[in-house]
Order: C-alpha cells, then sequence, then structure tokens
C-alpha cells in the first residue's frame, strides 16, 4: 500500500547520478549516508551527553527524539513509496534495512520525507545551534548536506523527500527549544510532546515510527530521572570519554539483542499492535538504561581506572 507521486526530474536526476558517479562516488555516497544513521547518532548523542557536555547532549536527544517520531507520522500520511519501487530504472544501493526484503515497505519504510536527513540535522545542527560557534556552523551545515545528497545518489529517497527532510529538521531545532522555554516544568513538556506524537499509534504503520515513539518515551524519563537522582559529571579525560562512549554503544547494541531475544522474527516483524507494542517498550528501556543508569557507574569506573 502506499501512493506514487514525484516530478519527472527526479528519477531521471537519480539516474544520471548512478550512471555517472561510479563505484567510488557510489562508495561515497554510502559512506555520508552512515552519518545519518543510528550507529552515529549514538555516538554523537553518547559523545556530548556521556562524556564532554551532559546540557548539550541533553538537547541535541530532545531535538532527534522529536525529528525520529514526526518524520514517520509524516511518512504515513502521504505513503509516498520509495523512488526504487516505483522507477524500475532507479537502483537501490543501500537499503534503510538490510536484512528485509528491499520491497517490503513496513520494514523500509515510506520515503516523504527523508528521515535521515531531518535527522541528520537534529543530531549536527543542534550542536552548532547549542554552542554557536563558526566551525560547529561548518559541521552543523555541510554533514546534512552531504547526507541528504547520499540519501537519492543511493537511490532511497526522491530529492523532494530530502529537501522536505532538511526543513523538518530545522523546524524541529528551531521550534522545540523556543517552546521548551515557555514551560517551567520540564515534565510537563515531555507529557505535551508525548501526547501530539500519540496519534501515530492509530494509524502508523512502519517501524520507524514505534521505534522513535519508545526511544523518545525512555529519552524522556532518563532524562527526568538522572536530573533528580544520578546527577553525573562531565569529564575532560580523553580516556575516559572514550570508555563512556564505548561501554553506552556496548550496552544499547546488546540490549537491543537480549530484548529481542524472547520473541521470535516472525512476531516482531508480524506488524501487529502486540509487537509494535514490544518493539516501542524495548527501545524505552534501552534508552533510559543508557541515559539514567548506566552514568551511575561513571564515578566507579574512572576511580578503578585510576
Amino acid at each position: 500500500m502506499g501512493s506514487t507521486f514525484f516530478f519527472s526530474w527526479e528519477p531521471a536526476l537519480m539516474v544520471w547520478l548512478q550512471s555517472h558517479l561510479g563505484s567510488f562516488g557510489i562508495t561515497l555516497a554510502t559512506i555520508f549516508s552512515m552519518f545519518g544513521e543510528e550507529m552515529a547518532t549514538i555516538l554523537v548523542l553518547g559523545f556530548c551527553y556521556w562524556g564532554v557536555n551532559k546540557e548539550l547532549g541533553k538537547f541535541i536527544g530532545r531535538n532527534a527524539c522529536v525529528a525520529m517520531v514526526a518524520n514517520p507520522m509524516i511518512k504515513n500520511v502521504f505513503l509516498r513509496l520509495r523512488p526504487y519501487m516505483v522507477c524500475p530504472e532507479v537502483k537501490c544501493l543501500k537499503p534503510v534495512e538490510p536484512s528485509a526484503d528491499i520491497m517490503d515497505v513496513a520494514a523500509q519504510g515510506y520515503s516523504f520525507p527523508s528521515g535521515h536527513s531531518s535527522g541528520s540535522v537534529a543530531n549536527y545542527t543542534s550542536v552548532a545551534a547549542f554552542l554557536k560557534k563558526k566551525w560547529a556552523w561548518a559541521i552543523g551545515i555541510l554533514i546534512p548536506l552531504l547526507v541528504g545528497l547520499s540519501r537519492f545518489c543511493v537511490g532511497v529517497h526522491f530529492p523532494t523527500d530530502v529537501l522536505f527532510g532538511w526543513a523538518l529538521g530545522l523546524f524541529v531545532v528551531l521550534v522545540v527549544p523556543f517552546f521548551q522555554k515557555k514551560f517551567e516544568k520540564r515534565w510537563v513538556f515531555y507529557l505535551i510532546l508525548l501526547l501530539l506524537m500519540l496519534p501515530g499509534w492509530f494509524y502508523c504503520k512502519t517501524n520507524d515510527y514505534f521505534n522513535g515513539f519508545g526511544m523518545t518515551v525512555g529519552f524522556f524519563a532518563g532524562d527526568l530521572f538522572e536530573e533528580k537522582f544520578v546527577k553525573f559529571k562531565n569529564t575532560k579525560c580523553w580516556w575516559k570519554i572514550i570508555l563512556r562512549v564505548l561501554g553506552g554503544g556496548a550496552i544499547y547494541f546488546g540490549l537491543n539483542t537480549l530484548l529481542k531475544m524472547p520473541f521470535s522474527s516472525s512476531f516482531l516483524s508480524s506488524g501487529t499492535t502486540l509487537a509494535y507494542l514490544v518493539r516501542s517498550a524495548r527501545y524505552a528501556i534501552i534508552l533510559f538504561v543508557v541515559v539514567a543508569i548506566y552514568p551511575m557507574a561513571f564515578d566507579r569506573i574512572g576511580k578503578k581506572k585510576e
């Protein structure tokens, strides 16, 4: 199920790029695309939150969570199929979910707008907006630009998906911090955001919405818990930062694997309400652990290493 709409120049441009970039150009596009993926988000967020600046990490996390949920909520309204699904001349060089059938819409998601484009703006431009440094703005503009361009080079998004994805990410970076300042109590702001996200449960049929919703619940709850009960301190020690990021990444991906084990792969991919609930709960637990529970070990790890 899905819809098909695009300008005639879009697939023509994509085919031209794929035929002229060559293997090296396609490899570069694939690498640039990775800067908008889950692993890159964890590294950026972890480096800032666990390592150098907790408040910057929370700023990035809030914006990233809103973008992660807003994007699939829009996608499941327009239901635009990916370019390679409707234009046979366009090749899919980097599927969203490599382990699934490239024509499986539930796994690969819809096309409009580009989640990588909105997410990269929410991540990297958030750094620039928070730090207000020239070098940060250079990163905050260049990386989302390269990520967005790579998405239609590898055949998974139309150029208009990318343009709207950039716009959505920028909207989130500007609007979320603005409205947060209007609330004295952060939990009230978080509750309002979650209520605005909740309608997606009634019409979204792709995994990305439920992943994002669960991550948002876990991040919001973890932020409030950490602020009240944990209150960990950042560090300028390079080996502690590396240790924290490596440990957090291991816990994130380890828990993701561990929490899947009680369920069969057929159930997890069944698209039922219960399967989506399990998916969201899994991501909520993971984010809560890495945001609120894992930092409790920082002082002990540091002293032991010293």
